[in-house]
């Protein structure tokens, strides 16, 4: 089935038809590391991983770039408070940021590149910038002369002389515009550098993003993402600069971009206190519930994060879990699970992925209901075909059930062993010395389940 995506360019939901579908190409922003991310960063590579599955279902070639910007101000700020090189906080948190997408069952892109190793590449751009008459230098810094492209603000969909006031922070006296903005700018002894035709200095953001894109991907690609809070000004950049370094071919010919997450109902800023970092958030709860309530709401769509909400999927997978641990003896071929046609239906729909997860909701209602052998088989298969196309109920149902929060598990073998005093015990007609192990365990979080199999246990989560 056709793929439909709603692009931010048009401002309407299109067919997705590839440049060549022989190789489809895809480049999503990835972050500024100079500390550990908030999971409002962590929302994009969330559901574009789930896009990007999408597409290599239905193309043979996806090259998805995701790249590391480790040249910044704000890095350069946090080297200099520790009195450290760039790179000691870059490759911290770089190590960091894998670890922590892994952990929420992201996959890596088939490209990651880092700004400072595509030094060559922007300053290849810039010169071409100014050859084009599309850039000049002056005092040191080199700037994007925003009047030279008649497009720009398209893609935000304000008036260009709005976006320019919106942008001012300061005017620098070597600007022709108020809203022309930096390509390369000089970088003082204390801060890196690298030599350029206008001295020693440093990239700007934006230019940042179009060389690697293209150095990857080509001059046209298939599809930009990214939250959006990056339209403007980083995105509408990115097409000014991108557009006009290319002899006015396309930057990217669709453009999606996820909502911001809220925290009870307020954005979330450092200001307000309310940042929640992905690093802190994986020890205190399971990352599989931590994608889930991400996955959630539609991507284009705000999305409210709180603690209820959080709790609610860890219940909802509790759920989803329990019925196939009571499925465990089904044996299912596990290397090629079928897609249902209702969840590929829903994610071709400009990845609904709420429809998604509710079409998985009855496929578990489903499982559950199954007969005979042959039914639970095929409805047991249809599951987790639906989990592995969200990235959900990849773990062995023991082990979710046995997992703590985050990563952390309890003592297994304590708990097997009070277990079995317990049964001890019951068999002896000690109850009160059953009740008090019972206590013992619920006092470590532990929850059991007496039944015709045994008894059970899992790990309380929150």
């Amino acid at each position: 089935m056709p793929i439909s995506l709603h692009n931010s360019l048009t401002r309407r939901v299109e067919a997705f038809t590839p440049l060549d579908p022989q190789r489809v190409t895809i480049y999503l922003c990835g972050p500024t590391v100079y500390n550990y991310v908030h999971i409002g960063n962590a929302r994009g590579p969330v559901v574009f991983d789930v896009f990007v599955k999408l597409l290599r279902r239905h193309y043979p070639n996806v090259v998805y770039a995701r790249n590391i910007t480790d040249v910044d101000d704000k890095i350069n700020t946090a080297a200099q408070q520790l009195g450290v090189g760039i790179e000691s906080i870059t490759t911290r948190y770089a190590q960091a940021y894998g670890e922590d997408m892994a952990a929420l069952g992201i996959a890596p892109p088939d490209v990651e590149p880092y700004a400072t190793a595509h030094i060559p590449q922007i300053i290849a751009m810039i010169e071409r910038l100014i050859a084009n008459g599309h850039a000049y230098a002056a005092e040191g810094h080199v700037l994007f002369e925003v009047d030279s492209f008649a497009a720009y603000g398209e893609l935000s969909g304000r008036d260009p002389e709005e976006l320019i006031a919106g942008a001012r922070v300061e005017v620098a006296p070597y600007k022709k515009h108020p809203g022309d903005f930096v390509l390369w700018k000089p970088s003082t002894p204390e801060l890196p550098g690298w030599d350029s035709p206008w001295g020693r200095g440093r990239p700007g953001w934006h230019i940042e993003c179009s060389a690697m894109s293209e150095a990857h991907l080509g001059e046209t690609i298939d599809i930009h993402a990214g939250g959006v809070d990056l339209q403007f000004p980083h995105h509408e950049n990115e097409i000014a600069q991108s557009t006009c370094a290319h002899g006015g071919k396309p930057f990217a010919r669709y453009w999606m971009h996820n909502g911001m997450l809220t925290f009870s109902g307020r954005k979330m800023s450092k200001s307000l206190g309310n940042v929640m970092l992905v690093h802190e958030l994986l020890k205190e709860h399971p990352p599989e519930a931590l994608r889930l309530l991400l996955l959630r709401g539609h991507y284009r769509q705000p999305l409210d994060w709180s603690d209820g909400a959080v709790t609610q999927a860890i219940s909802t997978l509790d759920g989803w879990y329990r019925v196939l641990r009571d499925l465990v003896d089904v044996d299912v071929d596990l290397t090629s699970l079928p897609v249902p046609p209702t969840v590929e239906a829903a994610l071709s729909d400009d990845l609904n992925t709420p429809q998604a997860l509710a079409e998985l909701s009855q496929l578990a209602d489903a499982a559950r209901q199954a007969g005979s052998e042959e039914e639970r088989r095929a409805a047991k298969a249809a599951l987790l075909g639906a989990g592995a196309v969200l990235g959900l109920l990849q773990q062995d149902p023991e082990a979710w059930f046995k997992q703590a929060g985050g990563a952390a598990e309890v003592d297994a073998e304590r708990v097997e062993a009070l277990l079995e005093e317990r049964r001890n015990a019951r068999a002896a007609k000690d109850f009160k010395r059953a009740d008090a192990i019972r206590e013992e365990l619920t006092a470590m979080g532990v929850a059991i389940e007496d039944g015709a199999q045994g008894t059970r246990w899992s790990v309380v989560k929150g």
